[in-house]
């Protein structure tokens, strides 16, 4: 039985920042281990922390770090301060603005950048910078300045900013009704038989992994998800891909394309940072280390990005380079496959 150490949950000074139910098949796992599934950019020390400060709640009274959460619990994670990611601040930092007009902005987001605030990235976002270039942004439906879509912090490439409530609106129904344009070009693992086909299958939450998403090729769970895909270069181990989004779901491209065998390079939270085709010889592993370390992320760009104008009608494109880490990994690439016999 789990020990007493506080107030109830309910005390009007804590504010509830994560909270998880554990599924029925849960296995009794400690809850430090347990949340660092479901926490973004947590450390295991970070979680210890909180659990011994009393901030970690397991069905209405506090536990201990080595808790062991079985189905059905009810996880939530207790502090005396609201969560950072609503306590928005402007900041001076530099973005690329593709476009600007009245009521909406096109920006060019760099690899490494959080789009907005969240568990370990309260400042530094591309909505922190965002609030200091433009005043009063609308809200999205999640409370989030500006943003129509997003695009994951290792990713690079374009997103389109609303700056009034109707553009938000207007531009938002284009991306739910699929009526937008997004290519992404990918380096992915392996050699892509098909040069080009369509990856379906709905996504959803990982049963054990929360921070990965997962395919459920029936249906029966997550969100309908399609993506297509034609081949740009085959590189030996790798190919370069270009994805276009039919739907927009978190991680789509990313999970499709390991669905189908092709994990994205270096891509970590799916497996990409590991050797997955190639031979055993030394210098083989030596450069992949090398291209490891001039793309010290998931190659995926976000690079031409179409919608109709909320205010003029007119369809816009916009088309962007691919950055320079993604660009280098590609030429080292093409001269390592003149060389595979």
């Amino acid at each position: 039985m789990s020990e007493q150490l506080g107030p109830e949950p309910n005390d009007e000074e804590l504010y509830e920042h994560h909270k998880v139910v554990a599924s029925k098949g849960q296995e009794p796992l400690r809850v430090d281990k347990f949340l660092m599934n479901f926490i973004e950019n947590a450390t295991r020390n970070q979680i210890q922390k909180a659990a011994k400060d009393g901030h970690i709640w397991v069905n209405n009274v506090v536990v201990k770090q080595n808790y062991k959460v079985k189905a059905g619990d009810d996880i939530r994670v207790m502090f005396t301060h609201p969560p950072y990611e609503f306590l928005l601040q402007a900041e001076d930092i530099p973005i690329d603005v593709v476009y600007e007009d009245e009521v909406l902005m096109v920006v060019n987001k760099p690899p490494g950048m959080v789009v907005h605030p969240g568990h370990g990235n309260y400042s530094g976002t591309l909505i922190n910078a965002l609030l200091h270039h433009c005043k009063d942004l609308p809200n999205n439906t999640s409370d989030r300045p500006g943003l129509v879509h997003r695009i994951d912090k290792d990713t690079s490439g374009l997103l389109v900013i609303a700056k009034t409530e109707a553009a938000m609106t207007f531009l938002a129904k284009q991306f739910f009704d699929k009526t937008s344009e997004r290519e992404y070009i990918a380096i992915v693992w392996g050699n892509v038989e098909d040069d080009e086909g369509t990856i379906e299958g709905h996504l959803g939450r990982h049963p054990k992994n929360r921070l990965q998403m997962h395919v459920y090729p029936e249906g029966d769970e997550g969100k309908e998800a399609i993506t297509h895909y034609k081949v740009v270069d085959r590189l030996g181990y790798v190919t370069v891909v270009s994805c276009k989004l039919e739907t927009g779901r978190t991680h789509q491209i990313r999970v499709h394309m390991k669905y189908i065998g092709h994990t994205i390079f270096n891509d970590e939270r799916y497996g990409g940072e590991r050797i997955l085709k190639g031979t055993t010889f030394t210098k083989y592993k030596q450069f992949v280390e090398n291209t490891f370390k001039i793309l010290p992320r998931q190659a995926l760009h976000a690079k031409t990005l179409g919608f109709v104008h909320p205010v003029t009608k007119e369809f816009m494109r916009f088309d962007s380079e691919l950055p320079e880490d993604m660009a280098n990994a590609i030429e080292k690439w093409k001269h390592y496959a003149k060389h595979i016999e």
